[in-house]
């Protein structure tokens, strides 16, 4: 068997990012322990990825003194189950696993990069998260950036060099399961009710964004454009699914205060499920400032949604700009308003997105295939560093 660890920094991404690998994997020899800090996410992440999981005390923050007892924790594992193959995900289980993993003598070490916080941040912060980047990938033996526009932003900014990154397939941490997100796999009759539940009216046109509720995912331009829309359209409702997370990067006040008092804009919080919100909208509106790959926009293709989204790295590689949906500049309010209004009074604009939607997802990110590739890649790596298989 083959010993695979799989870190990320809090539970939520192995049940999230990662959903349905660990199964795979174990079917084709692996035997796969998951790591992560502690979390309410952490049983379900066991049960659904049929893999045990071993807490490994970590922050989402920098925070010096913790992340060095992360790091000594990490190590100890390593030394203790002699894995043949890390695999990270996130920037602080980048660290700890790949530098751990390196002092610890694991051969495979292999980090995948879904975005970074880096590229918002400035000065100082800036700085320190570059140099963690760079620590992180001269410890990894291979770095899988999750979008092509991502590998370029790597290898420019001199992170490492051309030799180490690889994205695998068409990008995505984990492709798409277009079975499981597809209206077929939902009951008509519960999707009924929800739109019962919330209100929604038969000629209403509903706009959907799922996310965190944090300011680098355009919440605040977002909000800013439908209540601009609704001066001219009164039938448009705006559908948030997502937590709102006000400690790390805090939406003004304003901006809460529209949400609470707004009729029109529907909050229902996380959702582990968002198939059926999905189902119920007509558009996405996705306006993020920095992703790497991002699984919202492929979820809401295969529910026949075209999509608004910022011409950032992952989003302008799955949306061909008036085929499956639209792009447009990151931070620009009026130009995230012109685009949502033009789906809801373009009628033949609207068809032929909603026609590309699905089948375009389903051609390029297909999850079985994904799996496929990165199996290939497992075992690519261990013919390259003569890993003896127990």
């Amino acid at each position: 068997m083959i010993k695979l660890f799989r870190i990320t920094t809090v539970p939520l991404s192995l049940q999230k990012l990662i959903s349905g690998q660990l199964p795979f994997m174990r079917s084709r020899g692996f035997e796969p322990l998951m790591l992560s800090a502690d979390g309410p996410e952490a049983e379900a992440a066991k049960r659904e990825q049929k893999s045990p999981l071993v807490v490994v005390p970590m922050t989402r923050k920098v925070t010096p003194v913790q992340d060095l007892k992360s790091l000594w924790a990490f190590y100890k594992l390593c030394k203790k189950h002699k894995p043949q193959i890390i695999h990270s995900h996130t920037p602080k289980a980048g660290i700890v696993g790949m530098l751990g993993g390196k002092l610890a003598g694991v051969p495979i070490r292999l980090h995948t990069v879904a975005g970074l916080p880096l590229m918002e941040a400035t000065g100082t912060t800036r700085r320190v998260l570059e140099l963690v980047e760079k620590i992180t990938y001269a410890c990894a033996t291979k770095v899988y950036p999750n979008s092509i526009n991502l590998k370029e932003f790597i290898l420019e900014s001199g992170f490492c060099g051309s030799d180490k990154v690889k994205v695998i397939g068409n990008g995505s941490s984990n492709g798409i399961n277009t079975g499981f997100f597809s209206i077929d796999a939902l009951e008509y009759e519960k999707l009924l009710v929800l739109r019962q539940e919330l209100n929604l009216q038969p000629e209403d046109f509903v706009f959907v964004f799922v996310g965190r509720l944090v300011k680098d995912k355009g919440v605040k331009e977002l909000i800013a454009a439908f209540k601009a829309l609704q001066v001219k359209h009164s039938h448009l409702k705006l559908l948030l699914v997502g937590p709102l997370e006000q400690d790390l990067d805090p939406l003004p006040e304003e901006t809460l205060q529209e949400i609470a008092q707004n009729s029109a804009i529907l909050s229902v919080g996380y959702q582990n499920d968002v198939r059926p919100y999905l189902a119920i909208s007509q558009a996405l509106a996705f306006p993020s400032y920095r992703e790497g790959f991002p699984n919202v926009p492929m979820q809401a293709g295969c529910f026949n949604l075209p999509s608004v989204v910022t011409d950032i790295n992952g989003c302008n590689e799955i949306i061909a700009d008036g085929e499956n949906g639209l792009i447009i500049p990151p931070k620009n309010t009026v130009k995230l308003q012109k685009a949502m209004e033009r789906l809801v009074e373009d009628k033949q604009l609207y068809a032929h997105l909603k026609s590309n939607a699905r089948k375009m997802i389903v051609a390029r990110y297909d999850q079985q295939h994904f799996w496929e590739l990165l199996y290939q890649e497992y075992q690519e790596q261990l013919e390259k560093h003569e890993v003896a298989v127990s």
